[in-house]
């Protein structure tokens, strides 16, 4: 009996053995994440060395945001209309187009800041088609009842891609440079390919919609009836506005806490770090069935530990800790440790919350509008950290590094609190009635 309760907090794996499709799209996205996660890390870099600007690099995000916005609506749109298997190959070959030419400009040396936010840009955008189009395909190819274990694996594919990826590119970054590091990604990023061709074709089920004004004016009308999704959308939204301060790391690790890209790579992967293991063990959270009060719960924890990060932050403005000069050769190990805690914490927290809100979307809303769900969906939890970057960034520069995350956790556990209250049906959600 023991036995049997420790493997049912571990992670459910039936979705590899129920869908051989899912299990070889699963294994080509998270190595192309990996590769993903070189590739953005290496481009904020890149920008703080160019410029050293933690302005510049928030806005690698922000000028991001509107093109990004556009493509997973659109996107959304493509993948109600055509198969699609089809939408999800064009745009990564879209994406990855715009990494090969990154890495084709930092062989020759002729990168520069505008490329970088151009080719930012279009891999972002191309990439947020990628990824509605194949968050609509998973409902297709598994059964409604293992949804929030695919969910747990996809946590595990965040974990694996931002744990090991930023760290792999500080350390790429500091000994053999951005070309090598460009590279790399263009070379995991064949594996997504492998992942997609295989799948079996996918037309959208039900009245379909061709791409324009009025599919996009539907799936807004969908979406204003549904008062579930609605508002885990906004919930998200706060929790990234307030709560990124993945735009900040480059500083922090340069002139905060010490060690510089290797510090930011540890950082950023601390959150992924919380994310893997929270889905590891996520065996109880697929047995929950009220997941709007999960996504609440989840949130506010996620609110306290970037407050904690702040308080974290504070302390090593002050010099705790801190040896006689904390640059990059000697960085603050202890306050990098509790750095890491906090943020280990906020993305385990995180991916609670993700669990929840995908299969709260997979599981309520009807195939023929999924994929413009999805659109919306990939555009809230992408667009979400780049408002975060701009606040982040902005209130940084009039500031000081740690007041950003101590302000922002405070205002998402006064909101979320808030707007949960004035929505009980969001609180009663039950999973196994799932009502949009």
């Amino acid at each position: 009996m023991r036995a049997r309760l420790r493997r049912d907090h571990f992670i459910d794996l039936r979705p590899f053995t129920a869908s051989p499709a899912f299990a070889r799209m699963w294994i080509g996205s998270t190595l192309a994440g990996l590769g993903g996660q070189l590739t953005i890390v290496a481009i904020m870099l890149h920008m703080y060395e160019l410029t050293d600007s933690t302005f510049a690099v928030a806005m690698i995000a922000v000028a991001g945001l509107v093109p990004m916005v556009i493509a997973g609506l659109y996107g959304g749109m493509l993948a109600d209309a055509f198969d699609r298997r089809t939408v999800a190959l064009v745009a990564a070959t879209v994406t990855f187009g715009s990494t090969v030419l990154l890495a084709v400009l930092a062989w020759g040396q002729l990168e520069t800041v505008w490329w970088l936010y151009v080719l930012s840009i279009v891999n972002s955008s191309a990439n947020s088609i990628v990824m509605a189009t194949r968050q609509a395909i998973v409902p297709r190819l598994l059964p409604r009842e293992l949804l929030p274990a695919a969910s747990a694996l996809g946590g595990i594919t965040v974990g694996i891609m931002v744990m090991a990826g930023p760290a792999l590119a500080g350390v790429m970054v500091a000994f053999v440079g951005y070309a090598w590091t460009y590279t790399l990604d263009v070379l995991l990023m064949l594996s997504l390919f492998l992942g997609l061709w295989t799948l079996p074709r996918l037309v959208p089920e039900g009245v379909v919609a061709r791409p324009g004004l009025e599919s996009l004016k539907d799936g807004a009308r969908f979406l204003k009836r549904a008062a579930n999704i609605r508002l885990q959308f906004l919930l998200d939204i706060v929790a990234m506005t307030f709560g990124q301060p993945l735009a900040l790391f480059p500083a922090i690790g340069a002139v905060l806490l010490g060690g510089g890209p290797i510090t930011t790579g540890i950082l950023t992967a601390a959150i992924a770090a919380g994310a893997f293991l929270s889905s590891l063990f996520s065996g109880p959270v697929g047995r929950v069935r009220r997941h709007g009060l999960g996504i609440e719960r989840a949130i506010l924890v996620y609110g306290a530990a970037i407050a904690a990060l702040g308080l974290v932050l504070g302390a090593a403005a002050l010099g705790w800790f801190a040896p006689v000069v904390v640059d990059e050769a000697s960085p603050n190990l202890v306050l990098i440790v509790a750095a890491c805690a906090t943020l280990a914490v906020a993305g385990a927290a995180d991916n609670v919350s993700s669990i929840f809100r995908n299969t709260m979307v997979q599981a309520a809303v009807p195939d023929a509008i999924r994929g413009r769900l999805q659109g919306i969906f990939i555009v809230v939890v992408a667009g979400g950290p780049r408002l975060g970057a701009l606040y982040a960034g902005t209130l940084a520069t009039l500031t000081a590094l740690w007041f950003p995350p101590l302000l922002g956790g405070f205002v998402i556990i006064g909101l979320v609190a808030f707007l949960v209250r004035l929505s009980p049906r969001f609180r009663a959600y039950d999973a196994e009635d799932p009502t949009p």
